[in-house]
């Protein structure tokens, strides 16, 4: 099938309050450009200079968001257009957001990174770390960011029951956090769900999925 009746496929089987962020990573323009005209609008990149080259050669419309692991010291290349950065791990890179976000005078959004996964490649924090975080002095002073929800990667898996459970870990971590977090409305993203689990995702709370290979077909490394 082609990526239009790709994407059609994928839109059919998801609520319309179920984000679908298309991961175009390694994909070339051409095929960005047919899932755009078949309109989606939601871009996912791993790396920071290949969502730059790609921003700058494709419509404005679209929201590009970042899903790999951040380097800080390339924030500042993507800071004036990205809408949301998946995959927040640390004070120091909430800081060096924010700081790249006010020189372009934005507010970017932002995901934590809960590990929910028992692989040792995978990162993130833990949901004492992530309270650690919210509850600090110097994150209640970023006024150039805004945390609207919590991302999470399950295991590298066949085992259907082993995702699901890891997926309630994040949907567990996302209600803990909510219930402290009464000041913010914007906190309402939970991104789990890839092309091979999105289904599963859905059925234990997400609201936000990153699709790829479902959509462009296998990955170009």
């Amino acid at each position: 099938m082609s990526i239009a009746d790709n994407l059609q496929k994928i839109t059919s089987e998801i609520h319309n309050t179920i984000t679908l962020v298309a991961v175009s990573k390694t994909k070339p323009v051409k095929d960005i450009l047919e899932a755009y005209n078949a309109g989606q609008r939601i871009f996912g990149e791993n790396k920071i200079q290949e969502m730059t080259e790609k921003y700058e050669l494709l419509p404005k419309d679209i929201q590009w968001h970042m899903i790999g692991h951040l380097q800080r010291n390339k924030v500042k290349y993507m800071a004036k257009f990205v809408d949301l950065i998946h995959g927040v791990d640390s004070l120091k890179t909430l800081k060096e957001i924010n700081k790249q976000a006010l020189k372009y005078n934005r507010t970017i959004n932002c995901l934590l990174q809960v590990k929910i996964a028992e692989e040792e490649t995978k990162f993130g924090l833990n949901l004492n770390e992530v309270i650690t975080i919210i509850d600090s002095d110097e994150f209640k002073t970023f006024k150039n960011i805004c945390v609207v929800g919590l991302m999470g990667m399950a295991s590298f898996t066949a085992d259907k029951n082993k995702i699901s459970n890891e997926f309630k870990v994040l949907k567990t971590a996302f209600d803990d956090l909510a219930k402290q977090l009464t000041n913010n409305n914007d906190f309402k993203t939970i991104s789990m769900g890839m092309s091979g689990n999105y289904n599963l995702a859905i059925e234990e709370g997400s609201t936000m999925i990153r699709v790829g290979s479902a959509i462009f077909g296998s990955r170009n490394y």
